[in-house]
């Protein structure tokens, strides 16, 4: 949280819009303030707040739809203010992914502690979940035409359609994942892919790979993304490395 987050207030009374912006400008705050959803997302393709301050009893646009579009589109934090109190709104709009809500009227101090406890929640949340979306990337391995997702140890289409893999054939894609660009002997093939069993020998691994390029080669006949190294073994070539 800084000194200068910026906060989007929305409500279609003008005195009450007005005041909260007032407020929220003397604590620090950068604000926009808004009539409506319409204006609301006007100003959000300007530039996006840190946290939106939201009516829900607008007559033009209900703010529980405005709620639903707002996580479905953006993810930004939401602090809901309803004049009825309904347990109804509140819980629909806290199952929307509204962070937090307060009756109006409201106390200006209380919502400023609000405000400030969700942007907080939010500033310890980003690491997070960049983190788990570098945790996701990392699990699903671009095979040239189709997509490897190592947890769930499936290979699919861009259709989502799932095409089979024997237990070998897994092994030495998580081989390849694990190694991109690294040219691999077959016996260090052998090795990573703990395939040490009578029937793993060299060839075995010529005749596996040579299965997985039907699989997975834009052109089986001319590899790109596994590919032959005269002498050295295998490497694999990401369809993105220009190199």
């Amino acid at each position: 949280m800084t000194a200068r987050n910026y906060i989007i207030v929305v409500d279609d009374e003008a005195p009450t819009r007005e005041m909260l912006g007032d407020y929220l400008r003397m604590q620090g705050f950068d604000v926009q303030l808004c009539d409506g959803g319409g204006s609301l997302r006007q100003a959000i393709n300007v530039r996006m707040p840190d946290l939106v301050v939201l009516d829900l009893n607008m007559p033009a646009e209900d703010g529980l739809s405005i709620v639903r579009d707002l996580k479905q589109r953006t993810g930004v934090a939401v602090i809901m203010l309803t004049a009825t109190a309904s347990p109804v709104d509140r819980i629909v709009g806290l199952e929307l992914g509204a962070d937090d809500y307060l009756a109006k009227p409201c106390e200006l101090r209380e919502l400023l502690a609000r405000i400030r406890a969700v942007l907080r929640r939010s500033a310890a949340a980003k690491p997070a979940a960049a983190a788990q979306s570098q945790e996701s990337k990392n699990t699903l391995v671009q095979f040239g035409v189709k997509w490897l997702n190592v947890e769930a140890q499936t290979l699919r289409d861009a259709d989502g359609n799932e095409h089979q893999l024997t237990a070998s054939e897994f092994s030495l894609l998580k081989v390849f994942a694990d190694n991109p660009k690294k040219v691999l002997s077959r016996e260090r093939i052998l090795d990573l892919a703990n395939a040490r069993d009578p029937e793993a020998f060299d060839r075995a691994i010529d005749i596996r790979i040579m299965r997985i390029r039907r699989k997975i080669e834009p052109d089986p006949a001319h590899p790109r993304v596994i590919r032959t190294v005269r002498g050295g073994g295998y490497v694999f070539s990401p369809l993105d490395d220009k190199t």
